[in-house]
């Protein structure tokens, strides 16, 4: 049976990011329900240079402490504009508070957030607008409000300043608030040692999380060869061109079959005015076009960019739009969606698979320069942190990826 919190955390995690919030990471292994605090203690000597610089710079200390909790935010996300909840330090209540993290200087982001503080004001109605965070410079060590996923609080311990982490267990793990407290030491750390240096530069992760994230998580090394993946499937065409490569239901394609219709389709394309790297949807079912149509964009040295035909025209778009995309191949009976998001980008070219297959073009390999570093495709995340953000893949990492999966798989 779903409780409300279940509906609540159903909400946070469907939002879009321009709901009222900025959606947070769900970094924890093992969700429990509770409620769990880390604390991290300040070095004096950090205190004083931000003491120091945020009286240099004409802005109140809370304004840095802001600034340093938005970029946090903001890496996290993936969001240049986020929105926490702000607790001034005379107390009173979280108000949602929105700073946008344009590339700039530190210095430049603690004014913007001073500009942020000073416009806050209690919005009449009976519900404010909900956070998934909040900065607390009161230090209050309440409860946490249904909403809220983390809050940090910044007060006195012992005479030094430090960050007081509360967060629920059933999002973040123990290991996560560590992480998260020390994203916010290095953002003021930063701030403190170069005010005029630009805040997207550089890391918020320490040195052994960087290296874990660089070398811990990727696997073991393999040798892999030079050549790109539509290549080796061309090597396997001339080995055995009338072996059969792909099956969907009653439908049967050789080798030669499928590289014969990809190569079509890739010069459809490039008579189209494809250029290298250019970004092609391909808003088809899975079936066997569909392998080819990929295929295609591959050998024509465009960007492969999966689009599923059930998504929602707005999604669609907003893909489209955010990846660039300039061509889209399609085929009939999978663009009910499609086209009312073309309807707003027409300067978008679209590609019937069925024409383009009977558009008398060759059927020889397209012969296309492609090289290891050259962007293969972009693929959407589902938008777990707020909107689907797009990853992009390097040949050489996709034929990385490939060998990775024959080996596990």
């Amino acid at each position: 049976m779903k409780t409300p919190k279940d509906d609540d955390r159903e909400r946070r995690r469907t939002a879009p990011a321009g709901a009222g919030f900025t959606v947070v990471p769900r970094w924890t292994a093992t969700p429990e329900p509770g409620l769990a605090d880390h604390e991290l203690l300040l070095s004096e000597a950090l205190v004083a240079r931000l003491e120091q610089g945020a009286g240099a710079h004409r802005v109140p200390l809370a304004a840095v402490l802001l600034a340093a909790h938005a970029a946090v935010l903001a890496a996290l996300s993936g969001e240049p504009d986020v929105t926490t909840g702000f607790r001034a330090a005379d107390g009173g209540p979280a108000l949602p508070c929105r700073v946008s993290t344009t590339p700039g200087t530190w210095r430049e982001l603690a004014r913007e957030s001073a500009r942020a503080v000073h416009g806050l004001k209690v919005e009449p109605g009976p519900e404010r607008a909900p956070f998934e965070t909040e900065l607390d410079l009161s230090d209050t060590r309440g409860e946490l409000a249904d909403s809220t996923v983390l809050r940090v609080a910044a007060g006195r311990a012992g005479g030094r300043l430090a960050l007081r982490l509360r967060y629920r267990t059933d999002m973040l793990d123990a290991d996560a608030a560590a992480r998260i407290a020390g994203y916010h030491r290095t953002a003021l750390a930063r701030f403190a040692a170069d005010p005029d240096a630009e805040h997207r530069r550089g890391t918020l992760l320490s040195d052994a999380e960087r290296r874990y994230q660089l070398d811990g998580l990727a696997g073991p090394e393999r040798e892999v060869p030079d050549r790109r993946f539509h290549e080796l499937f061309e090597e396997r065409v001339r080995a055995h061109p009338d072996a059969v490569a792909a099956v969907h239901g009653a439908q049967r394609w050789t080798y030669r079959e499928l590289n014969e219709r990809a190569n079509r389709l890739g010069r459809a394309l490039l008579d189209r005015g494809l250029a290298r790297e250019d970004v092609v949807a391909v808003v088809t079912e899975r079936t066997l076009d569909w392998m080819a149509a990929v295929l295609a964009v591959f050998k024509a040295g465009g960007v492969y960019l999966p689009v599923e035909p059930h998504f929602p025209a707005d999604r669609i778009a907003a893909m489209l739009t955010r990846a660039e995309c300039r061509f889209v191949l399609t085929e009939r009976g999978s663009t009910s969606t499609l086209d009312p998001a073309l309807a707003t980008l027409p300067d978008i070219r679209t590609l019937d698979v069925d024409s383009a297959r009977h558009g008398g073009h060759a059927a020889d390999d397209l012969g296309v320069a492609v090289g290891p570093r050259q962007l293969a495709y972009i693929y959407f995340t589902s938008g777990s942190t707020g909107e689907p953000k797009g990853a992009m893949c390097e040949h050489a990492g996709f034929l990385n990826h490939l060998h990775a999966k024959i080996t596990d798989l």
